[in-house]
C-alpha cells in the first residue's frame, strides 16, 4: 500500500510512520532523506540539488518531484511506501498524481494547544538523538538520556516562537492539500491526540495489511 502522511509538526506522524513501516514492511520516506541520499551518492540530480542548496537557493518543485519519482522506483518500494513531508504544495500533489495515482492519504488531526505542549516540552539527547518529553515521557533522571546518559536539550525549533511560526506556515501552505485530497476521495482523518499505540491500532483497522 502507498501512503501519504499529512499533519502539522508535532502531530505524531513521524512516530506512526516508523511503526507502520515495520508492521507493513514498507519504507518511510521523507524528502530530507531523499535529498541527503542523492547528494551522498552524487547522482546527477544530487549534484544539482547540492549546488542549489550550497548557493542558498530553494530546490524547485520540478527537481523535488524528479527525486521522489526516482526514489519510488527503487526495489524497497515494490510493496508500498510512506511519504512524509511530500507533497507540500498543490503543484507537487498534482505532479505526484501523475507519478503514482494509487495512494491513500492519512491526515493526522490534533489541535494547536496539544502540539505546543508536545513540542515545547520535547528534549533531545545531544549524543544519540533519543527524544523525551518532560510532560508526557520524562527521562528517569532530569536532563539525562535514559539510553546513553547524554545531556538533553531543547531544539531551537521547539521554542514557542518557532513552534507558532511553523504551525502558521503549515496551516497556510500545506492545509490546502487536505481539501485537494478530500475532493479526490483519497483522504482519511485520524485523531492523533492520543497515545501512538492507540493511533496505530486504529490505523491497522482502517488499512489492514495485505
Amino acid at each position: 500500500m502507498n501512503f501519504i502522511f499529512l499533519g502539522p509538526p508535532g502531530a505524531g506522524k513521524g512516530t506512526l510512520a516508523g511503526d507502520v513501516a515495520k508492521e507493513y514492511g514498507i519504507p518511510h520516506i521523507s524528502t530530507g532523506d531523499i535529498f541527503r541520499a542523492a547528494i551522498k551518492n552524487q547522482t546527477p540530480l544530487g549534484v544539482k540539488v547540492k549546488s542549489i542548496i550550497d548557493a542558498g537557493g530553494l530546490v524547485s518543485d520540478d527537481i523535488t518531484c524528479e527525486l521522489v519519482a526516482d526514489r519510488l522506483k527503487q526495489d524497497d518500494c515494490k510493496k508500498g511506501f510512506i511519504l512524509d513531508g511530500f507533497p507540500r504544495t498543490i503543484p507537487q500533489a498534482e505532479a505526484l498524481e501523475k507519478i503514482c495515482p494509487d495512494v491513500k492519504v492519512v491526515n493526522f488531526e490534533v489541535d494547536n494547544e496539544l502540539i505546543i505542549a508536545r513540542l515545547s516540552n520535547r528534549r533531545v539527547c545531544k549524543s544519540c538523538g533519543t527524544n523525551f518529553n518532560v510532560k508526557f515521557k520524562p527521562p528517569k533522571v532530569e536532563g539525562k538520556c535514559d539510553s546513553c546518559g547524554g545531556e538533553l536539550y531543547t531544539r531551537d525549533d521547539d521554542k514557542l516562537e518557532s513552534i507558532t511560526n511553523r504551525l502558521d506556515v503549515y496551516r497556510s501552505q500545506t492545509e490546502p492539500l487536505i481539501s485537494f485530497y478530500r475532493n479526490l476521495n483519497k483522504l482519511t482523518d485520524i485523531d492523533s491526540a492520543r497515545d501512538s499505540k492507540l493511533v496505530l491500532v486504529d490505523f491497522k483497522k482502517l488499512f489492514p495489511a495485505d
